[in-house]
């Protein structure tokens, strides 16, 4: 399995500024996010890069069990922002409220050749594991 990251660093300053001073291909790699107990048994896959137009709900924070689609994925604050978790600002502007990535769970995939190309490449070096571990 090919690392993304080649060199991490042990150290806290390293790792820190690799991670904020990330390209957006990386940055992307970062932001994934774990599949439903469905999508999980249906692709074999644990976790998943997420993109504009999934379906997520909301496991961690103040908006917990909240659900509703990806608006745009933030790369470089590390956020997301989802249709419906907006809050409202002093003037009466409503803005969308960054979330995490790791504080959510994909529920439905907008799926399409690239997409389904990569669950299956995921798919095929889960199931290869298993052989190496089963022998």
């Amino acid at each position: 399995m090919t690392k993304v990251q080649a060199n991490v660093a042990s150290s806290r300053r390293k790792s820190r500024k690799a991670h904020f001073s990330a390209p957006s291909s990386v940055r992307r790699v970062i932001m994934s996010a774990p599949l439903s107990k469905e999508l999980r048994e249906k692709h074999n896959v644990r976790s998943i890069p997420i993109r504009k137009d999934d379906e997520i709900m909301i496991v961690r924070g103040t908006n917990k069990g909240r659900e509703g689609k990806v608006t745009s994925v933030y790369r470089l604050k590390y956020a997301l922002h989802i249709n419906g978790v907006v809050r409202e600002k002093s003037n009466g502007q409503s803005v969308p409220i960054p979330i995490a990535a790791s504080k959510v769970v994909v529920t439905k995939l907008k799926l399409d050749k690239d997409r389904e190309n990569i669950l299956e490449r995921i798919s095929q070096g889960r199931e290869a594991q298993k052989k190496k571990s089963e022998a």
